[in-house]
């Protein structure tokens, strides 16, 4: 690995591949991660697909909510999968090259899908302060229409930021070194290895993410802020606690996100590191995207209902009754 960096730097070469120097550099931990984290993108596929199964062939969960949470476990499929296997696959190889090519687009669909996040995460917020404050004209507001354009918004502008930010990005020569200090393509790991002057794609990354953090989470705070007065002034106990209950998941995923977030971007400069930005990342990239299924899923009443509906479905499908001799109550009181 040193031998191709200090070539590089020699040469002056522009690279057609790149080394991604993973989690850990220690050969006996390869094994025990690549099971973990193998483990952790089954569950992310189990839980996610699941949930966008779920909430599109149950009758119950055809409302906004379950709309959006359905497009929340599209985008945490998808960041998740952008970085997952070619993790695991790093773990298993000697050398964890990745091509070129393979590099801005796996920077592509992260960036896409990251963002998306953010927003799917606002529009959410919007969706239950709808729901809490406005109940009688939810329906009429947040329409079928009104639901898709706001989707449809987040991934446009997701895609047109990410497609910015990577054609800008490789325009630049990487000819100080091959090697990412990272387990996966992001811009602060390939800017550390840039030779060309690198001053406006860096401006161009910092007005971006500071206009979609901020915008997203204040757009969620104000939100909040508003269904908190408006549970405050109710009068029963029971309808506070069942508006509580309608957006508490949502709350608990959104702290956990932008949490994890805050925790990267406001380090100060003096103690940032990439191997904090590694252990960050893990969490933002493979463990939020379990949690979410578990947290919008076990907390949930409906989305419990459906699973149990969905489950025995299964089972009459796969294990028709009349098989083992039983005969449902109503064809036994007309036969009898």
């Amino acid at each position: 690995m040193e031998e191709m960096t200090s070539l590089n730097e020699t040469t002056g070469s522009q690279v057609t591949e790149f080394i991604l120097m993973g989690l850990t550099k220690r050969p006996e931990l390869q094994g025990p991660l690549f099971v973990v984290f193998f483990l952790n993108y089954m569950a992310i596929l189990l839980g996610n697909l699941g949930l966008i199964i779920l909430t599109s062939v149950d009758s119950h969960l055809k409302t906004p909510m379950y709309f959006f949470l359905r497009h929340l476990a599209f985008v945490d499929l998808g960041y998740s999968t952008a970085v997952g296997p070619k993790m695991l696959v790093g773990f298993i190889e000697e050398k964890n090259i990745i091509s070129y090519s393979g590099c801005a687009i796996q920077l592509v669909f992260y960036v896409i899908f990251i963002t998306s996040e953010l927003f799917i995460l606002s529009v959410m917020a919007y969706d239950r302060y709808i729901a809490i404050c406005k109940p009688l004209y939810y329906m009429t507001i947040v329409s079928d229409v009104v639901c898709w354009l706001l989707v449809a918004i987040s991934y446009l502008y997701s895609t047109m930021v990410s497609l910015l930010v990577t054609i800008e990005l490789f325009k630049l020569s990487f000819c100080k070194s091959n090697v990412i200090r990272h387990f996966y393509c992001d811009g602060a790991p390939l800017l550390s290895i840039t030779c060309s002057d690198a001053s406006e794609i860096e401006l161009i990354i910092m007005i971006f993410a500071a206009f979609n953090f901020v915008s997203s989470l204040m757009f969620i705070l104000i939100s909040y802020m508003l269904i908190l007065v408006t549970i405050l002034r109710m009068n029963s106990s029971e309808g506070r606690h069942k508006a509580f209950s309608t957006f508490g998941s949502h709350l608990t995923g959104a702290v956990i996100f932008y949490g994890t977030l805050i925790f990267i971007y406001l380090q100060p400069q003096s103690s940032h590191s990439f191997a904090v930005d590694k252990i960050a990342s893990v969490f933002y990239t493979l463990v939020i995207p379990m949690l979410n299924p578990l947290i919008y899923s076990l907390r949930n009443k409906e989305v419990k209902g459906a699973l149990r509906r969905l489950f025995k479905m299964c089972l009459n499908l796969l294990f028709p009754l009349k098989i083992f001799g039983v005969v449902p109550e109503e064809e036994f009181k007309y036969n009898t």
